[in-house]
């Protein structure tokens, strides 16, 4: 053991930092913080500078001499920065730099009552917030679409599922709306994530604040933050914006994989109610009669790492102690990025696939009067317009759905006097069993608030739509 390690060591060093460390920490580390973090990190320096000249703790003189040193450092080409053992971290590399052009002394008094912990919280959430942001447009942009082809099928009826078997009909119109109100609630979500990550923990230093005259409320304004966390170990400690962040992630990517399956079974040769554009379909590379709609594979593939993603950062931050802690920042903070790059895919992705696919209506009609889909109007029937109990009403219509799968035939194909015969003391009129076996009667006879008559979902759009305006 002993001579195993001295070879080891002969390798890898003995003092900080390590080979080891440095090629699987500090590198890909450093790496992290100069992709995602290097912007962020200028918009702090100029604006605690610009603070601490206001509050008189630095002279109007000092003030230009850094912020020019930041300029020229924030000019340099990113791929001339690279890790070195010189230093720990990128912080104190760009610190380095900007000596370098201004000296080491006013470099440094650029940090006065500044630390990594606050430094490094404003800038996780000044990305993170880049990211929500444009995930709420995009996904705005999708919901639009959903409802604008809502719009167009209001009256194109087809089989609703439950339990993933043909249940009732309703209209594909009425099917997009649920789809845009669950959406809608997801935007809710990342606009409340939004208002969470987008407050400020500057001034908050290290975890107690700091003895320097600081303005904090001054650097909300400079950051552009929507206010001040105000309690200082809150802002370092807490990671709840995190948390949030992530789980608003999760549901809108789970909820969008919900219906993305949905829609490659419509998509299906043999469902066939949903045409993808020849835009975003493939052909395989063997059989060339196949449309494969690979836009909605993938934004399924993608909707579900994204939300692997945003669970990472669930458990990442799990059971770590209330405090500033490398769990929640460096190995963590490119889980929640790299999620959010994945959602933006997939609602850009799906935005193009809604706007451009075609609806098989014929086929979507006849497929909402098979399987005995609209019976549920024979036990409403019974008990609305016949006195018949409605239990015992759901028990004839069971026995008549029943009795006409035995026969192998559609609803639509057995005669009434065979209805009859089977309801035994109850006669239907024509007209009411016209009207059952109908999917159109049945979609327009759900007319209270959320049914499927058109006109009630021409009116939920419009109500929706109201909220582009």
């Amino acid at each position: 053991m002993r001579v195993i390690r001295e070879e080891f060591e002969v390798n890898d060093g003995v003092s900080f930092p390590g080979k080891t460390y440095v090629d699987e920490l500090l590198k890909p580390v450093f790496e992290d913080q100069k992709m995602y973090l290097f912007e962020a990190m200028f918009k702090i320096h100029e604006a605690h500078t610009t603070m601490l000249t206001e509050q008189g703790i630095l002279t109007q003189k000092e003030c230009q001499t850094i912020l020019e040193g930041l300029h020229e450092v924030k000019l340099l080409d990113q791929s001339e920065i690279r890790y070195s053992s010189q230093y720990e971290d990128l912080f104190f590399l760009v610190e380095s730099r900007i000596g370098e052009h201004i000296g080491d002394e006013l470099a440094g008094k650029m940090h006065i009552a500044k630390s990594r912990n606050d430094m490094g919280e404003a800038m996780y959430r000044i990305v993170i917030r880049e990211y929500i942001n444009q995930a709420i447009e995009d996904a705005e942009q999708l919901s639009k679409v959903i409802l604008l082809q809502a719009e167009q099928h209001v009256e194109s009826i087809m089989p609703a599922h439950t339990h993933t078997q043909p249940a009732q009909p309703t209209t594909f119109g009425h099917y997009l709306v649920a789809i845009f109100d669950n959406l809608n609630r997801d935007i809710d979500r990342l606009k409340q994530a939004y208002r969470t990550v987008n407050q400020s923990p500057m001034g908050a230093a290290a975890i107690t604040t700091t003895g320097f005259p600081i303005n904090r409320e001054r650097m909300v304004e400079l950051l552009e933050f929507d206010g001040l966390i105000e309690n200082s170990y809150d802002a370092i400690a807490a990671g709840d914006y995190l948390m949030e962040a992530a789980q608003a992630l999760v549901s809108i990517m789970t909820n969008m994989g919900r219906w993305l399956q949905e829609f490659l079974r419509m998509a299906s040769k043999e469902v066939g109610l949903i045409k993808v554009s020849n835009a975003y379909i493939q052909i395989s590379s063997i059989m060339p009669q196949k449309r494969n709609p690979v836009s909605i594979e993938h934004s399924r593939a993608l909707a579900s790492s994204a939300a692997a993603e945003g669970l990472a950062v669930v458990h990442m931050i799990h059971n770590t102690p209330f405090g500033d802690i490398n769990d929640t920042e460096d190995d963590m903070q490119p889980h929640i990025y790299g999620g959010y790059r994945k959602a933006i895919r997939v609602l850009r992705l799906m935005r193009a696939v809604v706007l451009t696919l075609d609806f098989d209506k014929a086929r979507a009609y006849q497929q909402a009067r098979e399987n005995m889909i609209t019976i549920t109007d024979l036990a409403d029937i019974l008990a609305r317009d016949y006195g018949v109990p409605f239990r015992k009403a759901h028990k004839k219509a069971s026995i008549i759905a029943t009795k006409v799968s035995e026969t192998g035939k559609e609803l639509y194909d057995v005669p009434l006097p065979l209805v009859n015969e089977w309801l035994d003391d109850v006669q239907l009129k024509k007209s009411d069993w016209e009207a059952i076996v109908d999917p159109k009667h049945f979609v327009k006879s759900r007319n209270i608030t959320g049914g499927t008559n058109p006109e009630v979902v021409r009116e939920m759009i419009e109500r929706r739509k109201l909220k582009w305006c």
